[in-house]
């Protein structure tokens, strides 16, 4: 299906330049741009679903991992290491 965007002179000369730097004709450029914001939309939204379904079970059920005993597990994992899994427990406030 083809598409018409309109650019302006100056964006048209640097998608020109950024192409050839890249090695591909701008036509090229212009649909791998689209395609990689299209993918980063997609994986925001997936975050974003993630986030709102783990959000909602931490309030039904009021347990949750308390920050600093997480980013420690994250850590001790990032070095290579492997540290018990903190158990989810009721969170105060």
């Amino acid at each position: 299906m083809p598409t018409t965007v309109r650019i302006d002179d100056d964006l048209k000369a640097r998608v020109a330049a950024a192409a050839e730097r890249a090695g591909k004709t701008p036509h090229g450029f212009i649909v791998d741009a689209i395609a990689h914001a299209a993918e980063q939309s997609e994986l925001e939204a997936d975050f974003h679903r993630t986030a709102a379904r783990r959000l909602a079970k931490i309030l039904a059920t009021g347990k949750g991992v308390p920050l600093d005993e997480a980013r420690d597990y994250l850590v001790a994992r990032a070095r290579g290491g492997k540290p018990r899994r903190p158990k989810p427990r009721k969170l105060t406030r």
